[in-house]
């Protein structure tokens, strides 16, 4: 099981930590970090306290486990090649995976937010899928595209999430897009000319 999550006041400078797109970007560092095949349960605490997730941050291995499983189905939404086709795989996963939509204040420790999750004590791996889902559909309803991207370096794989206007991105950072840069006018000095 896990603690329930505290959402900060509106009031406070927190605010914004829980925001859609703070989710959706905490959704891909976590897609990102549960890719290992075996993932430290302290490296995944790691990423849930950089995105505002209070101490005690306590994970076992089947925790990781089942939120290894929900990162997985996640990561098809970031594969989707359209705003259909994440439209689809979302709503799969919201119809499969999720629980009804409802608001919760968790006790009157918070403001009242919504969760598609079971309970406010809804597994790790429930949580993850159910935040992620509302956070990703709301990108897609939004920006009317896809919300993310795997990124297109080979040696890279991680995803990551698109911004909301001007051109999409294909590379999840700069040295993954410089690295396949540098690699491309290697190959074509490597031909030379004809």
């Amino acid at each position: 099981m896990r603690y329930i999550r505290r959402v900060p006041s509106p009031n406070n400078h927190g605010s914004t930590q829980y925001s859609v797109l703070t989710t959706a970007r905490r959704t891909a560092a976590l897609v990102n970090a549960l890719a290992d095949d075996r993932p430290d349960p302290a490296d995944v605490a790691d990423v849930l306290r950089a995105y505002g997730e209070p101490d005690p941050v306590e994970l076992t291995t089947a925790d990781v486990a089942a939120m290894r499983t929900a990162a997985s189905l996640l990561r098809e939404v970031f594969a989707a090649e359209d705003a259909d086709g994440a439209a689809t795989t979302l709503n799969r996963l919201l119809r499969n995976h999720t629980g009804p939509l409802r608001l919760t204040s968790h006790g009157g420790g918070t403001p009242w937010h919504p969760h598609l999750d079971s309970d406010d004590d809804a597994p790790w791996g429930e949580w993850l899928l159910a935040s992620s889902c509302m956070a990703l559909t709301v990108l897609v309803w939004d920006r009317q595209r896809p919300p993310g991207r795997i990124c297109a370096s080979p040696s890279c794989g991680n995803v990551f999430i698109t911004p909301g206007s001007g051109p999409e991105r294909r590379y999840c950072s700069r040295r993954c897009a410089t690295r396949e840069r540098v690699a491309a006018h290697r190959r074509s000095r490597a031909v030379g000319p004809r």
